[in-house]
């Protein structure tokens, strides 16, 4: 009977992610930051206005700080959202003397909108029952609600939430799709599963699901490359880069690192410090950006590749399987990654590198196959 009694409360709780302490901390503090700032301003830029702040901005932190890859939780969705419950919620609060009858038909109607422009966002039912059950000072503002405070606290937090979640590094907004360059399926999708085989699925579906198709082709295409570093998994990272490495120093004028492209014929090269740890990259279209921008005086200062290049480089260890490589050459169009070992520049892997090790692992298990 207990045993029973357990297996239904655990069936009751979501199959969700348990976040790493660090992380749940950081949802915590960027809420705090969000309301804290996005309420600070509102109430500055409505003086002694008495609603300058709303309730469910409270529920909208928990989604674009704690799920923002959620589709629920977007920048479209949170605007758009909540300016739609707000204008629906005062209409209903002056048409319908009834408190009950007001905010109910409020919230429905709400949903329907919202179902019906793609802007989903659950804390805008609260900002419709806000609008009804606001109390004088809300019905005072008559239409002017969804302007102050939902409009304005609603852009607030979204800003203060996209420049939070991308100081962490997540991508916030979520981008529509993988392949950017092109309509068709990227590369790997073309061999595998495309994306109109999971929007057919999708369209099957009869319930609402809180995940985008983007985040479905990536969860699928990262499990598929799983599956294949269990089927081949030969050579190593060390095995196939090249140690002779070309790079250029953090110091090193950019006309000299024009020459060097020149001499070269490469399209971006490493740039390393000193002591021969990698601090950047720099690739042709960052010389060819700054040379556009040379009369400018304000980027006058700009004289060394340090000043120009990139700081954020994806990167390998020695005793990766290449296999973790295949997605940025493949997926991301990239020209070659640097391989460290305790941070020092220690080789190189090409395009051209992954392809033969890649040409030579099929015909080692078309062999013995």
């Amino acid at each position: 009977m207990f045993h029973s009694s357990n297996e239904w409360l655990l069936n009751l709780k979501p199959n969700f992610k348990l976040l790493p302490f660090k992380d749940r901390l950081l949802c915590g503090l960027g809420a705090l930051l969000g309301l804290l700032l996005s309420s600070l301003i509102s109430w500055w830029v409505l003086g002694d206005f008495e609603a300058w702040y709303i309730a469910p901005m409270g529920a909208s932190s928990v989604l674009l700080f704690a799920v923002p890859a959620s589709p629920l939780a977007q920048p479209w969705n949170m605007v758009v959202g909540n300016s739609i419950a707000a204008l629906v919620g005062v209409s209903c609060s002056l048409l319908f003397p009834s408190l009950t009858v007001a905010f109910s038909l409020a919230v429905a109607v709400s949903i329907i909108l919202m179902l019906s422009t793609d802007s989903l966002h659950p804390p805008s039912g609260a900002v419709a029952i806000t609008a009804v059950l606001g109390g004088d000072a809300v019905h005072a503002l008559g239409y002017a609600f969804v302007f102050y405070p939902v409009l304005l606290n609603s852009v607030l937090l979204m800003v203060i939430a996209i420049v939070f979640n991308r100081m962490l590094g997540k991508s916030y907004p979520q981008q529509l799709q993988l392949n950017t360059r092109s309509k068709d399926p990227t590369p790997t999708q073309k061999v595998t599963i495309q994306p109109q085989d999971i929007q057919e699925v999708l369209d099957q579906q009869t319930e609402l699901l809180d995940i985008s198709e983007y985040d479905l082709q990536k969860i699928i295409l990262e499990a598929q490359g799983l599956a294949n570093a269990r089927a081949v998994n030969q050579f190593t990272c060390q095995d196939i880069m090249s140690k002779d490495v070309v790079s250029l120093q953090e110091t090193d004028d950019i006309q000299h690192a024009l020459s060097k492209f020149k001499q070269m014929n490469l399209m971006s090269l490493p740039v390393v410090n000193s002591a021969q740890q990698l601090v950047g990259t720099l690739a042709m279209y960052q010389l060819i950006e700054w040379f556009q921008r040379a009369t400018d005086l304000r980027s006058g200062w700009e004289s060394e590749v340090g000043h120009i290049m990139s700081r954020k480089v994806v990167t390998v260890q020695p005793l990766q399987p290449i296999q973790d490589l295949v997605p940025y050459f493949v997926e991301r169009s990239f020209n070659y990654i640097p391989v460290l070992n305790e941070q020092q520049l220690v080789g190189i892997i090409s395009r051209a590198d992954i392809i033969a090790a890649l040409n030579q692992e099929l015909n080692h298990f078309k062999m013995s196959a």
